[in-house]
């Protein structure tokens, strides 16, 4: 698809308006800022592509504006433990990275500069993520002479040549994913989904556009990982253009709550969101924002009551009402002695009284093989049956109960 017709998006064509401004102004744009800008945009894969070309065409480079860091030396060994990152909450609205240690940095430094090093106690065969990074930093990185023979080589379907470019850049996967963690994701599921990307950027890559293979490869994991915490990092999606404004409203909820020293109300958040925020709406975006909470949540110092516990189940019959109804439909059975066996399985079925689904007259009529109208008859019959004065005292215990 031309780039004219990606126009047709809403929002798109202010957005890149914006971006060739920026562009031609500067002399490139950075593709972590345009892929956030057009995150909320359904567009294809194909389509993402003609974006990249359309820049390249107009003279805009696209740069990388995170450092090219595939020695991976920045990332912070608690970062990496797969059970801190679950503790991590996704309210943050950007991932602030955490202080290395010089002890985290030596670790990462030494395993990726002797691949076979592995103490006992610093990789285990249960910490995946350790692993993983050990069994990346063992693969070369390629030049850019040896990325564009492989890009050729991928070209003409040879999938040797895919896995190796696709396995020398895995350490971009991970510079890269590290970023979006605090998010909803775990570490190795934002990795897995970048990986995805990765694949479709060795796919795709035309060395003779005149791209870095690492600045293409970025653009395609990027929108990858950021496509996937809009499917998958929250129990009920949000879009991601809602998504974006939840974190605004928190960005300006922080600032306030300092200024104020207090929580701000609705009204003076919307102030600051803007003239077409009302109050209103700010407690519309604070309700969409709250987090599912757990039924099996611990409540207390010893975790040995869950919230759930203390929630009132009100579709819940009380013991007292169980035994009423039992005592109610006992009463009537026997009532129903009295009906024809015919009349008796009408009322069972219009009223599912053997297993709680009431059938319209036209089931019923097909359960019988007559007319909708034979079955009204026969269940009006019924009813003036019961409500006989003789039978109908019987049930006069029970009338307080069922008003």
């Amino acid at each position: 698809m031309a780039i004219k017709k990606l126009r047709e998006y809403e929002g798109l064509n202010s957005i890149l308006a914006r971006f060739e401004k920026l562009g031609k102004s500067q002399g490139y744009i950075l593709i972590g800022e345009l892929t956030e800008a057009i995150a909320h945009l359904d567009i294809s894969d194909d389509e993402m592509d003609d974006i990249l070309k359309h820049f390249t065409k107009i003279g805009i480079s696209l740069e990388d504006d995170s450092v090219e860091d595939n020695s991976l030396e920045d990332i912070d060994d608690k970062d990496i433990d797969e059970s801190k990152i679950k503790e991590i909450p996704d309210t943050d609205d950007e991932f602030e990275e955490k202080e290395e240690s010089d002890e985290d940095i030596e670790y990462i430094e030494t395993v990726l500069k002797n691949p076979n090093y592995a103490r006992a106690n610093d990789v285990k065969i249960t910490d995946p993520v350790k692993m993983y990074l050990k069994e990346i930093g063992r693969v070369d990185l390629l030049d850019k002479e040896e990325e564009i023979r492989l890009a050729e080589r991928v070209a003409l379907n040879d999938q040797e040549a895919k896995k190796k470019l696709i396995s020398a850049n895995l350490r971009l996967v991970v510079s890269i994913a590290k970023h979006y963690i605090g998010r909803g994701m775990l570490f190795l599921d934002l990795i897995q989904e970048g990986n995805l990307g990765l694949i479709k950027a060795s796919e795709k890559f035309d060395p003779e556009k005149g791209f870095k293979f690492s600045t293409y490869a970025t653009w395609w994991i990027r929108q990858a990982i950021t496509r996937a915490i809009a499917d998958q990092a929250r129990t009920i999606r949000i879009p991601v253009h809602m998504v974006e404004t939840i974190n605004k409203m928190t960005r300006i909820q922080r600032t306030l709550v300092q200024e104020l020293g207090r929580e701000p109300t609705a009204e003076e958040i919307a102030v600051k969101m803007g003239p077409n925020i009302t109050p209103e709406r700010v407690r519309e975006i604070q309700r969409i924002a709250l987090e599912p909470v757990s039924l099996e949540t611990p409540i207390g110092e010893e975790d040995d009551s869950h919230l759930g516990d203390f929630l009132e189940d009100k579709d819940t019959v009380s013991p007292s009402e169980y035994a009423t109804n039992e005592l109610l439909k006992d009463e009537l059975y026997n009532v129903m002695k009295d009906l024809t066996d015919r009349e008796e399985r009408v009322l069972r079925l219009r009223y599912g009284l053997d297993d709680g689904r009431p059938r319209t007259l036209e089931e019923v009529g097909k359960e019988f093989g007559v007319t909708r109208e034979r079955i009204r008859q026969i269940e009006a019959k019924a009813l003036r049956k019961l409500r006989h004065p003789t039978r109908a005292k019987r049930f006069g215990d029970f009338r307080g109960h069922h008003q």
